[in-house]
């Protein structure tokens, strides 16, 4: 049977993948459970049709994404931060700081796309990857320096 995947399931495939199953899987489990629709001529027509303006819509947010990349590239990310003997740093600057004082300065990012494998605890420059869209990723140079008293 024939049938539209309504959402990402499993093996199967990606949400407007036109597909085969075996009729009873279809009829028993899938359909009930909203994951399908029967591959009808008017199904088929408007998946055609939500996939056209997908691959567009995305078209244009890699674009916005690309475009916003070589804006966060360029600009330069100081965070000042307490500190005490031998420059040791009180607490430690996390993907939550960056995202802030990335929107200070007008971008929308939020932390979970600030890729940080660890707090960074000590003075220094640091490369950070910025995840912008799906396989559009900004690397942001960060430098922590002591706050002047």
């Amino acid at each position: 049977m024939e049938v539209v995947l309504q959402r990402d399931y499993g093996k199967l495939g990606k949400a407007m993948d036109i597909v085969n199953v075996r009729d009873g899987y279809a009829r028993n489990f899938l359909i009930p459970n909203g994951i399908v629709v029967i591959a009808t001529e008017g199904n088929k027509k408007q998946v055609a049709d939500a996939k056209r303006a997908y691959e567009k819509r995305e078209e244009r947010e890699v674009a916005a994404a690309r475009e916003l990349l070589t804006k966060i590239e360029q600009m330069p990310c100081t965070i000042a931060v307490k500190v005490g003997e031998e420059d040791q740093i009180y607490g430690s600057v996390t993907a939550n700081d960056i995202a802030e004082f990335l929107k200070r300065e007008g971008f929308s990012i939020e932390k979970r796309q600030v890729i940080l494998e660890e707090p960074i605890k000590q003075l220094g420059v640091y490369t950070i990857g910025v995840n912008l869209h799906k396989g559009v990723d900004a690397q942001l140079k960060v430098w922590v320096v002591k706050e002047e008293s």
